[in-house]
């Protein structure tokens, strides 16, 4: 079978695979659009589809009506003495942000504010923030939480979950880092040692802690048990909310309880940070964003990247400003919202193989992390 004929089989089995999926209203996304227009011939899926404008952009699409948001998350502050550099990024996304022109109706701050937690981090970030003059929501990054378990945080970006309704969508707010297990009394850690170890991506310390809680569990539940099953529902998350790669922490760890109160809606979207890459995956009928940092971009994990997922163009490690950036998203007139990653110094999604992130990172080892050697049993968590 040549190379073409086995692109095809694939695309059908991507496109044609049983069990639930997003009701056909919200759209498809690029690499699914490419896909038809393969297997259709590329000028009927063009045609049809209409994708030029939108060739960098992950797609779905609600019944609302028009407007625009937009998404600013892992800016990863250090205070200026220390570090101008993502200073420098997190001021031109909020300056950018503001120029949108028609405004956008909010801005989702996603988390990872500060890189260790200090006031002085989540100061210097709310100080930037003022630029940006729209209504502003934000949920916390683990980076945000651990020095002081979440005390500047709150005072200074207020208490997560929320929920929030805005045009025939309720948007909900989730807070998925507060709820560790607690590996730091016991080892009787600083509360430096302690946001040192939630820092790391690995978590060979941490462990598994990303994760949205019982208590969160039912307020959730209870957040939309008054909402139609057919509107849609729209969820930020600082981490995504299914299994991507759990060694880094790019899940909770009860997303499938999540999933479980979901499945009544046909409409649901995951909008979350924390992977700072180009990312998108259906689970159920749940649709998921990743978001770009403005920060610094992550590799792709060595295992997990979903086959719906585009795969964002290899990084020029020595240039700032490359693989990152923020988003802009539009609920269109044909009820639509379009997500937008706006990078740059390039284009976002790879054309080829060869300027592909995907698999850079293939050739590591993978190993138990610390703590599911030395504490594989933390009690219920909470």
């Amino acid at each position: 079978m040549d190379d073409l004929s086995l692109t095809r089989r694939e695309m059908n089995q991507v496109l044609n695979s049983g069990g639930e999926r997003p009701a056909p209203s919200l759209g498809i996304t690029r690499r699914t659009f490419l896909h038809r227009s393969l297997l259709a011939g590329a000028g009927l899926g063009i045609g049809a589809h209409g994708w030029f404008p939108l060739i960098n952009t992950v797609d779905l699409a609600f019944g609302a009506s028009e407007f625009k948001f937009a998404w600013i998350s892992d800016t990863h502050l250090y205070p200026k003495s220390v570090n101008t550099r993502f200073v420098d990024t997190a001021v031109r996304a909020v300056k950018e942000v503001q120029a949108m022109s028609p405004p956008a109706d909010f801005l989702i701050v996603g988390g990872d504010i500060g890189q260790l937690g200090d006031p002085v981090e989540l100061e210097l970030g709310a100080e930037i923030l003022k630029e940006v003059t729209i209504k502003k929501v934000y949920i916390p990054g683990e980076h945000d939480w651990y020095l002081d378990m979440g005390v500047s945080w709150e005072k200074l970006y207020g208490h997560s979950p929320w929920a929030m309704d805005h045009k025939g969508v309720r948007f909900i707010g989730l807070d998925t880092v507060s709820r560790a297990p607690d590996f730091w009394t016991i080892k009787k850690m600083t509360p430096k040692e302690r946001m040192g170890h939630m820092a790391v991506l690995d978590g060979s310390v941490a462990g598994a802690w990303a994760g949205v809680g019982r208590d969160q569990l039912a307020w959730l539940d209870r957040a939309l048990a008054n909402w139609p099953k057919d509107q849609p529902v729209v969820l930020f998350s600082h981490n995504p909310l299914w299994e991507y790669f759990a060694p880094w922490n790019f899940w909770v760890r009860d997303w499938r309880d999540v999933h479980e109160i979901l499945k009544p809606f046909g409409n649901v979207t995951n909008v979350h940070g924390h992977v700072h890459q180009v990312l998108y995956n259906e689970i159920g009928k749940m649709r998921s964003i990743g978001m770009l940092a403005t920060s610094w971009p992550w590799p792709y994990p060595p295992q997990g990247v979903p086959a719906l997922s585009p795969c964002q163009t290899r990084v020029d490690p020595g240039d700032p400003y490359d693989g990152v950036g923020w988003s802009r998203l539009t609920m269109n007139a044909k009820s639509a919202v379009d997500n937008e990653y706006v990078m740059w110094r390039k284009d976002v999604i790879a054309q080829a193989p060869w300027d592909s992130g995907c698999g850079d990172n293939g050739n590591q080892i993978l190993s138990p992390r610390i703590a599911d050697q030395d504490w594989p049993h933390y009690g219920a968590y909470k």
